[in-house]
């Protein structure tokens, strides 16, 4: 793992500016990356969907896949998903065997990525991909349970429980409600009828587990905390302020800002863009009206919680929220006018913005907007963290089709990075460095990191441990996301500088379920490379 490290920073980590730098990793994989999920062996698994012809990417011999329901192409011998190795900065092909366009995801506890829905012949389709430590091999590949679900499940959000189970919620005229693995009920929700406008705008709901065990969802403008043991809407937030829709097609972004281990657990949502009321209609007749420019927090564990609103620097749509191991977010991807869908948006975003969620909502540097890409990312595009802090981008076909030319924003198949300032080398001298931790650890329990770290000062204050969980982003929705500011016992020097931490594990499971986590030290804003740790 540290070898792997070094390489990256050799090879990944150029002169870094103040406000970051992208690297081109890959010109073109063969696939447009729609979906995307980031292991716990240094994998990500990429995907797009099945039904639009054949991808610039075949399959090994001897593995087509012969569907008489495609709706394009029913015998295809080219790859719809691939596996891409960090380490190396290869990928390789996966075989998928129905048609995956808009499914959601979650990583079960033991690893396994469990893949639910799409379309057509993949809409009640349950997919599992279980990753191998090593997986040089190529034995790794998708495993499909057709007809699995219990209600077709397109444009869908997942998130995973504290009992290790995973909620699949809504989808396009989906009202309700199912859990993975499956029970003999499906659960209706009235809620999601609700919030279906002319243009839909509550598909791909965003979900947060809270601390206190209920889900939060929000859909086009309403939220709510639902106990989703008891089918019951515990409570109803007031509505984002402004009546913009945030949810598929208007495709804004959410995230639950870092819990931090206190008595007093508080939970606070960050909601951002989105289109503008109207605006999915418009374009569907070529008006790309201006996307919003808004972001609103909600302190959800208050006891009358009400949003507080800010303005992004640029607006955005289909813009991908993503929690740094700092704690604060990085906004990606995206259009500033118009909304999701084919041919839908207008105005590529290629500057991200990061957002400083500590302060006061007054300061007028919260937003820092960084170096832009050269490539446009619309559409079904993408973005994870990675364990050595850089963001992996790719995707973006607003076409039916894999369009290259003649287009105003061709497919794109390439894979880049992009890395934030704090990983410049200038802060080399104040980055922690993990040499050592307990990578399996149970709830409520202390355990010890070993780290080192120049001119370091015990009683300075400005060390934190941070765990992660990856998400399963796509459409602007980072599921499963969130991150735990874990609670510092005692810091200890054991050489010359050289540290032992110690740290308690998250004290429940609705705090953190149980599975994988990265883990970061920040020390003064500047986080080490990410280690894997499972809680349990």
């Amino acid at each position: 793992m540290i070898t792997f490290f070094i390489l990256l920073s050799i090879f990944f980590f150029p002169i870094i500016s103040a406000q970051g730098e992208w690297h081109l990793l890959h010109a073109s994989v063969g696939v447009s990356a729609m979906h995307m999920q980031l292991l716990h062996n240094d994998k990500v698994v990429i995907f797009d969907r099945t039904d639009f012809g054949p991808s610039n990417l075949s399959l090994p011999p001897h593995l087509c896949r012969h569907d008489p329901r495609d709706l394009a192409l029913q015998t295809d011998c080219t790859a719809h998903s691939i596996l891409y190795s960090l380490p190396t900065n290869t990928f390789r092909p996966l075989n998928l065997q129905t048609d995956t366009w808009c499914s959601s995801g979650s990583v079960l506890p033991n690893g396994t990525l469990s893949q639910t829905g799409g379309f057509n012949d993949g809409d009640h389709v349950l997919r599992m991909f279980s990753p191998l430590d090593n997986d040089d091999d190529g034995n790794c590949d998708w495993v499909e349970f057709p007809g699995y679900l219990s209600e077709r499940r397109w444009y869908a959000s997942n998130q995973i429980l504290p009992d290790g189970r995973i909620i699949i919620v809504g989808g396009r005229r989906q009202f309700n409600y199912e859990f993975y693995p499956r029970s003999s009920s499906l659960y209706s929700l009235d809620f999601l009828r609700e919030t279906s406008d002319v243009d839909e705008n509550n598909l791909y709901p965003f979900l947060h587990l809270l601390p206190d065990g209920n889900l939060f969802i929000f859909a086009n403008t309403r939220s709510i905390s639902l106990d989703y043991k008891r089918n019951r809407v515990v409570r109803e937030f007031p509505p984002i302020p402004g009546g913009e829709p945030r949810n598929y097609p208007s495709s804004g972004s959410s995230v639950m800002l870092p819990i931090i281990e206190t008595p007093a657990v508080q939970a606070e949502v960050l909601v951002c863009g989105g289109a503008t009321p109207g605006g999915v209609s418009a374009a569907g007749r070529g008006n790309f009206l201006s996307a919003s420019r808004t972001c609103g927090r909600l302190k959800v564990s208050n006891e009358n919680p009400n949003w507080v609103m800010e303005e992004m620097p640029i607006p955005r749509v289909m813009g991908d929220m993503l929690i740094l191991p700092t704690g604060d977010v990085i906004i990606i991807n995206g259009a500033s006018s118009g909304a999701a869908g084919w041919e839908a948006g207008r105005g590529p975003v290629t500057t991200p913005v990061i957002y400083r969620h500590s302060g006061d909502v007054n300061d007028t540097d919260r937003f820092s907007v960084m170096s832009g890409s050269e490539i446009p990312r619309m559409y079904h595009s993408s973005a994870v963290l990675l364990p050595d802090g850089r963001i992996l981008v790719g995707g973006s076909n607003p076409h039916v089709y894999y369009n290259f030319t003649n287009v105003i924003y061709p497919t794109e198949l390439s894979l880049e990075s992009y890395s934030p300032p704090y990983l410049s080398p200038s802060f080399s001298s104040i980055r922690p460095q993990i040499l050592f931790l307990n990578n399996n650890i149970r709830y409520g329990r202390p355990f010890l990191v070993v780290f080192n770290l120049c001119g370091y000062r015990i009683n300075d204050g400005v060390l934190s441990a941070n765990i992660i969980a990856p998400s399963f982003s796509t459409h602007a929705v980072a599921m499963n996301q969130r991150m735990v500011v874990l609670r510092a016992e005692s810091v200890m020097k054991v050489a010359e500088n050289r540290y032992r931490l110690s740290v308690v594990a998250p004290s429940t499971p609705e705090i953190a379920p149980p599975g994988y986590y990265m883990l970061f030290l920040v020390h003064s804003d500047i986080p080490s490379y990410g280690m894997w740790v499972k809680i349990h």
